[in-house]
């Protein structure tokens, strides 16, 4: 059933990407699980990973995994240059129609794939929000902040605009310039996506935690990510009234 699903929609070819920061514990599971999605679709596919400089050696592991397998490429930071770059590094190497992209954390399933491609049709770009939250009270909170203000700056809806989990198709991320190196990156997305006209869904999805919410939510990297929005918002109010 499901294949007749995608046989309809024509997906013709996707890549799945994810990065690595410590996440050398996920790694091997994230690749078998990506594997197995990839297999079920039956179409042409790849795996993109992007080691963005990992202190644990993450995309050695991975490099190593992926001798037994040609669809499987490992791209890598010569130091951490953040979130945001590894993602768009990792864009900026899938090469297929679509893209689906989460965490190499396991937080988000793979799986999430089967979900967002069934609603792929009238949209450009799909976004999740989590409708189960199994982390800190601390991390909820902030997320609820981060997410209030960039519905508030940015006059966008959608309730959850910082989860990892997304499907975008390949042209319109040929088609905008993403600049952020945090984690406003997803932010970043879908801002542009839309003030540029495109179509873009949101589905709920259950979300885990992997116990590194700290340095998610570290202070370095909240300001990064508001270094980041403002940059954006300062961008779109020049394009707007000037």
């Amino acid at each position: 059933m499901r294949n007749n699903i995608y046989q309809m929609n024509k997906i013709k070819s996707i890549s799945l990407m994810f990065p690595l920061y410590k996440d050398r514990n996920t790694v091997r599971l994230m690749i078998k699980k990506s594997l197995n999605v990839l297999k079920k679709l039956k179409i042409k596919s790849e795996i993109i990973i992007v080691d963005d400089g990992c202190p644990q050696k993450s995309g050695n592991l991975a490099k190593e995994i992926a001798k037994k397998y040609t669809n499987i490429k490992v791209f890598f930071h010569k130091k951490n240059l953040g979130y945001g770059a590894a993602i768009r590094t990792g864009l900026k190497r899938c090469k297929h129609d679509w893209i689906f992209f989460t965490d190499g954390d396991d937080e988000n399933d793979v799986n999430n794939i089967f979900r967002l491609l069934k609603v792929r049709k009238d949209h450009d770009l799909i976004i999740t929000y989590r409708y189960k939250k199994k982390y800190s009270v601390r991390r909820i909170v902030i997320s609820w902040i981060y997410n209030k203000i960039v519905r508030l700056i940015f006059n966008i809806k959608f309730r959850d605009i910082s989860n990892a989990s997304r499907l975008v198709n390949k042209k319109l991320i040929q088609n905008i310039k993403l600049k952020s190196t945090s984690s406003f990156i997803g932010a970043e997305l879908v801002v542009s996506a839309q003030l540029a006209g495109y179509k873009i869904g949101e589905i709920g999805v259950i979300h885990f935690s992997s116990g590194r919410a700290g340095s998610i939510v570290s202070f370095k990297n909240i300001l990064l990510t508001f270094k980041d929005m403002f940059l954006l918002f300062v961008g779109t109010f020049v394009k707007r009234f000037c």
